[in-house]
């Protein structure tokens, strides 16, 4: 232990890095019974259940291994909360691509981040975004994360009225009801500072409707298991390299949509994260860059493959990674640990009707909240600032496509930057990229046209 992670360097000891594994890993258990409801049979990528947690499991533990053996940093990967978003609400909804088309896309993502990765161009790539539309791509992702969580709780409704797009839900449903305890529930934990907050909200919600389903006979969309017995659902293994077909045979304009979605969004929030959980455990050196960061996105990229082989959406570093360095997580060895619990938690897919959409949604909410805490940093009262960067935020959730909020963001901030004749301010990667994006609309409107 002591010559792989080098624990007495890092002032660490192994009882400590294994606290602090256990930490990590129940503060982001979460996600095992979340991203079935994103990915799974009742969403636009209609996987089974027991699918995606068995991948969700697999791909978690893997990722964790990787970044904790190759940077030796206390991090955490499973598959990104915003990134299943994307996954299944634009590439699978919005796109119209199956599961396996999109789980192609992923993996070819996950082999460019790993080209990129080892060329150093992900970083440069990185460095041409404005730091004001890092924070509001964050933001922005926050915003219509919340808008899911809302919608899956029945708290928020399509088409109220004539006169409404959207209005308030029905609160004489005894699921709305559910969500509405259960987002108090949640925000009393994470106001408390309560470790695993998340974790036990989403637990204890679950609970609640259960007794309310089986004892008191009130639905609460609550699925009794059929079994008991641990089932491993491998179906969705391998089927990346299937939809490759699909994927190359849809229109240009979706084609060249999905990459740059999948691309931007993950760089972004793995930077992000990787910096955000640095900073917490002082890793960062006196110009606030991450040694060995390459590695750690290396990690990242080769997850992301690997979790499109096995059957999920895009893998990522986890915020949740901070609760293990605030309980003194130093090391791989705390990732180590973590990945075990992933490994183990495989044989949980019979209790995960057990937790229904009213019980995740108020995650959803929440992390929402965390995700916005980016908008302080931007400077509001600069109108060249605030323009591209609310354009952005606003967009991703009022359009409910992410890649349509980056693509009005990053027009939006060319547009004014070449107005107000600022054009040194402007990196020459950004105008590939909104190149890329004005590409990208006109191909669509072609399509759409019969044209292509």
């Amino acid at each position: 232990m002591e010559k792989m992670f080098k624990l007495k360097e890092h002032g660490t000891n192994v009882k400590t890095e294994i606290i602090a594994g256990l930490t990590t890993f129940f503060a982001m258990a979460y996600i095992i019974f979340l991203n079935p409801m994103i990915l799974g049979e009742n969403s636009p990528a209609a996987m089974a259940n027991t699918a995606v947690v068995t991948a969700t499991c697999i791909s978690a533990a893997i990722g964790t291994w990787l970044i904790g053996i190759l940077s030796n940093y206390p991090m955490a990967q499973a598959p990104g909360l915003g990134l299943n978003a994307v996954f299944s609400y634009t590439l699978c909804g919005a796109f119209g691509l199956s599961a396996g088309a999109s789980l192609s896309a992923v993996f070819i993502a996950g082999v460019f981040f790993i080209l990129l990765t080892v060329t150093g161009a992900r970083t440069a790539l990185v460095k041409a975004i404005p730091v004001s539309l890092k924070k509001a791509i964050g933001a922005g992702i926050g915003l219509f994360v919340a808008l899911i969580g809302f919608v899956n709780a029945g708290i928020v409704v399509g088409e109220t009225s004539a006169a409404t797009t959207i209005g308030l839900g029905n609160f004489s449903s005894p699921t709305v009801l559910l969500a509405c305890a259960g987002l108090i529930i949640t925000i009393v934990l994470v106001v408390a500072k309560v470790p695993a907050a998340l974790f036990i909200s989403m637990i204890s919600t679950s609970v609640i409707g259960c007794i309310c389903q089986f004892a008191l006979g009130i639905e609460m969309g609550v699925t009794a298991p059929t079994s008991w017995i641990p089932y491993l659902d491998f179906s969705m293994f391998g089927s990346c390299f299937t939809g490759f077909g699909e994927l190359f045979s849809a229109p240009i304009a979706s084609l060249i949509a999905t990459m740059i979605t999948l691309i931007m969004v993950d760089m972004f929030d793995t930077i992000g994260t990787l910096i955000g959980a640095a900073d917490k455990a002082g890793y960062l050196d006196e110009n606030g860059n991450l040694p060995k960061i390459e590695k750690a996105m290396l990690a990242d990229a080769v997850a992301t493959s690997t979790g499109a082989v096995v059957g999920t959406s895009t893998v990522t570093t986890y915020v949740e990674s901070t609760a293990g360095i605030s309980a003194g997580g130093r090391t791989g060895l705390t990732s180590i640990v973590t990945g075990i619990g992933f490994a183990l938690a495989l044989f949980l897919s019979p209790i995960v009707g057990l937790v229904p959409s009213a019980a995740t949604a108020p995650i959803l909410i929440v992390v929402g909240v965390m995700m916005c805490s980016s908008l302080k940093d931007i400077d509001w009262a600069d109108i060249e600032t605030a323009i591209p960067c609310f354009l952005t935020v606003v967009g991703m959730p009022f359009f409910y496509s992410i890649t349509d909020g980056l693509a009005f963001g990053f027009i939006a901030y060319v547009v004014v930057k070449l107005a107000t004749r600022k054009v040194k301010n402007i990196h020459p990667l950004m105008y590939v990229i909104v190149l890329l994006f004005v590409i990208k609309y006109i191909l669509s409107a072609l399509t759409s046209m019969g044209v292509l």
